[in-house]
């Protein structure tokens, strides 16, 4: 019997499961994605990658700012009749009379196994509580944000010293594998919805631009999953400059807090330091840290806590 599908989401991590879908014939109806952005510098515009996806494979797509109070994307939707929603980081929250437009419900791919990660930034949280394991949930969409009744949910297990685009790539690799035999369980009625222990429930709030500044008396570990989580957004401020740290280790060396303890950059931090492997100083490209360091004025004894 023929399906129609509606497709919502917005960055690189929805793709794979878009894309999943498609090639195995399964019929898309619309797509809704996020309205293009303008580029930092206010020149270019740019289209999500769904919606890139879309135009190149001919998909009808949708780009409304809001569907809170929308009457024309609700009467759309109404007169389309879909049998089912996968949503996918669509990064919006859907009013309760757009949850009610399709057959078998909306379906949410979260990347965390629910109740745990709840919210906007499960992938980053993940690595900086230096979790070593997550996972994606498919879950009925509610009210409530990721508060609805699950279906299944896969586990992954974090890789040593992985930052959030590699998990967050693997995570979605994952959710396409699986996405085609949920559909087909959930059109089949073989599938039951267990609702979320809500005792055990987490949050993973939204990342905020002050929390990509390095704390160099935080421990080590702690450092090094903020630097795998906000990949490439931590940095540290040194005589007024912004250098990115992109990739580090743990170190054996001890020291100061901050400061710069050997020619192979290691950082002295709480109980313990980092070796930098990779940095982007302020307006540079990324850079080695050998070839960093033969143009740097950041020496053996400078103090990275000095700004």
């Amino acid at each position: 019997m023929f399906k129609k599908i509606i497709f919502m989401g917005a960055p690189l991590f929805a793709v794979p499961v878009l894309k999943v879908l498609y090639q195995n014939g399964y019929p898309i109806s619309v797509v809704y994605t996020q309205p293009p952005k303008k580029s930092h510098r206010g020149m270019a515009v740019n289209p999500t990658p769904i919606q890139k996806l879309s135009e190149t494979l001919n998909l009808d797509y949708r780009t409304p700012l809001s569907l809170k109070n929308n009457k024309e994307e609700y009467n759309y939707l109404k007169k389309l009749e879909a049998d089912i929603a996968i949503v996918v980081a669509y990064g919006q929250i859907l009013p309760k009379e757009i949850l009610g437009l399709t057959k078998k419900g909306f379906i949410n791919i979260h990347a965390s196994m629910l109740p745990k990660l709840r919210g906007a930034a499960p992938i980053q949280r993940s690595i900086m509580n230096l979790d070593k394991q997550t996972g994606i949930s498919f879950m009925k969409i509610s009210e409530k944000l990721d508060t609805g009744p699950i279906c299944n949910s896969y586990p992954l297990n974090i890789l040593e010293n992985e930052n959030a685009e590699n998990l967050s790539e693997r995570l979605s690799l994952l959710a396409a594998e699986k996405i085609l035999d949920i559909i087909d369980s959930i059109f089949e009625e073989k599938v039951d919805f267990k609702l979320q222990d809500e005792s055990n429930a987490t949050y993973a709030k939204k990342i905020l631009k002050s929390e990509g500044k390095i704390n160099w008396t935080e421990s080590p570990n702690l450092i090094l999953g903020k630097i795998n989580g906000l990949y490439p957004n931590s940095y540290f401020v040194y005589k007024g400059e912004r250098y990115k740290i992109l990739k580090a280790e743990l170190s054996s060396k001890t020291g100061e807090a901050g400061k710069v303890l050997s020619d192979k950059f290691e950082i002295g931090c709480n109980e313990g330091a980092i070796k930098i492997l990779e940095i982007q100083r302020e307006g540079k490209r990324p850079q080695k840290i050998n070839e960093f360091l033969l143009g740097t004025k950041i020496k053996i004894g400078s103090n990275l806590k000095d700004d």
